[in-house]
């Protein structure tokens, strides 16, 4: 199954004609894994059930109104798929088998959509390079000497090089966007709230949100229709109406205001890298939008701000795993702390432990107003500099990254390097705001990522741009050495 020639409207059409079944399908796909995914290392586990399924589907038949069905699919290994291994690429989970799906697992299934399997990921979401999962290092599409990114690294690895058409990813602070830009693809973080996050394992739960990875604009767009919408499991689930996502693709963007602003084009971002958002916002204005200069001048305290936040919600999300009730439990302890002290130890990684340090640290008696409190405040301020721009514009548009993919091993010794890496990623998050990121262009070989953001629930705005943008170049045709 050739995924750089398709799409699931293309795909779908052949499944309802009976031209293919869903069964043939799924077992090209995982096919395709089992020959390409040696190299690349992006799956942890494959769906033992995955061609039963799809042969129930043929038996069932394909919804002609539901895009997804019989379409394969992949999941980041930090949602829970009942009866298959979930580890959250930790050996906390290392044998964690779920007794329940994710809602947004329940959603997809209910669509006809069939799991071929988990993908590798950092350790409990905690990283921007998939060189922190505890079972392998999975690798750039594009140069496997390079990183795919983080912490959706193995699923934006497994679409760019074309073993599925489309994967789950989640972005903490930038976790589906910037691998989507090191691996040349199309990937979405909706709005705070949009998707539910039941099922999720969670690192800071008011930053996280489940999204999409996948080689174009519009696939996107249908995997959005279906796990999208409010969940009563869900206590951060937003009761908002769920539009189409793919009724504007196609429509044309004149008149659409863009804001660019100038911090993200300044110190610290690869000249070449600007060079190429500048020639997109020229794109853009040749599709008759309007393009222009802004400022967020707070944008500067977002990574500090990030971590400080997103490191107390983890500190406390991850208390849960002690050694008692589930996962990795040490041997041979002598004694109560021994049990929590030694499991935790020895479960985690060397990152999620620096973390867990950070946020006990930040919420602790005495420090909790000068750090945690701090960061919060500095958060409202960047959500009011994002209100301020969208009183009169559209969309904001910046490079999702400051350097194309780096080298693997080349950063992970440097936390603080590695954090700064995802300085552009991250006010989007502490906003809970929606973004994209979609190809644009080539460094050095090495794909470049453009962000686009939107107002609060605006995701169909997103796509109408996205799409334009797509539709003028010819990046979807190019394909990754490493995948032909």
């Amino acid at each position: 199954m050739d995924y750089f020639k398709l799409d699931i409207d293309q795909l779908h059409s052949a499944l309802v004609s009976g031209e293919l079944t869903a069964a043939d399908l799924t077992a090209q796909t995982l096919a395709g894994i089992r020959t390409v995914d040696p190299e690349i290392e992006a799956f942890l586990a494959l769906n033992p059930e995955a061609e039963k399924t799809a042969g129930a589907r043929d038996a069932q038949g394909i919804d002609a109104n539901q895009a997804l069905s019989g379409i394969p699919v992949a999941i980041k290994d930090n949602i829970v798929t009942k009866g298959l291994t979930t580890t959250a690429a930790s050996k906390m989970l290392a044998n964690f088998v779920p007794i329940y799906d994710a809602t947004v697992v329940e959603k997809l299934a209910a669509a006809g959509a069939i799991n071929v399997g988990k993908l590798n990921m950092d350790e409990f979401a905690m990283g921007s390079s998939t060189e922190n999962s505890a079972f392998k290092v999975t690798k750039n599409a594009w140069d496997h000497r390079r990183v795919p990114g983080g912490s959706s690294g193995g699923s934006a690895a497994a679409v760019a090089s074309g073993q599925v058409l489309v994967a789950l990813g989640t972005d903490t602070g930038g976790s589906i966007r910037q691998p989507a830009a090191f691996n040349g693809i199309v990937g979405v973080k909706p709005t705070y709230g949009r998707v539910s996050r039941w099922g999720l394992i969670a690192f800071g739960s008011s930053l996280d949100a489940i999204g999409t990875l996948s080689r174009s604009v519009k696939d996107s767009a249908h995997v959005l229709n279906v796990i999208a919408g409010h969940d009563d499991k869900d206590a951060t689930s937003a009761d908002q109406p769920v539009p189409d996502f793919t009724a504007k693709i196609g429509q044309s963007i004149k008149g659409m205001k863009i804001a660019l602003p100038e911090e993200y084009l300044g110190e610290g971002v690869d000249p070449q890298i600007a060079a190429a958002i500048r020639a997109a916002a020229e794109q853009f204005r040749a599709l008759g939008a309007t393009v222009d200069t802004v400022s967020l001048p707070h944008t500067k305290y977002a990574v500090p701000a990030y971590y400080i936040i997103a490191s107390s919600e983890a500190s406390s999300n991850l208390q849960r795993f002690d050694g008692i009730r589930y996962g990795f439990r040490a041997k041979d302890v002598q004694n109560l702390t021994d049990v929590y002290v030694r499991s935790r130890s020895e479960g985690f990684g060397p990152e999620v432990k620096r973390r867990i340090m950070l946020g006990t640290f930040s919420l602790s008696a005495g420090f909790y107003d000068a750090y945690f409190k701090k960061a919060a405040q500095v958060r409202t301020l960047i959500t009011d500099d994002f209100n301020q721009i969208f009183a009169d514009y559209d969309l904001i548009m910046g490079p999702t990254t400051p350097t194309v993919a780096f080298k693997i091993g080349e950063k992970v010794t440097d936390p603080l390097t590695m954090y700064m890496n995802d300085i552009l990623t991250i006010p989007v998050n502490l906003a809970g705001l929606p973004a994209a990121s979609i190809p644009a262009g080539f460094v050095d070989g090495m794909p470049v990522g453009l962000q686009l953001i939107a107002k609060h629930f605006d995701e169909a705005t997103i796509y109408q741009a996205a799409d334009a943008f797509e539709g003028q170049n010819d990046y979807l045709d190019q394909i990754p050495g490493g995948a032909r």
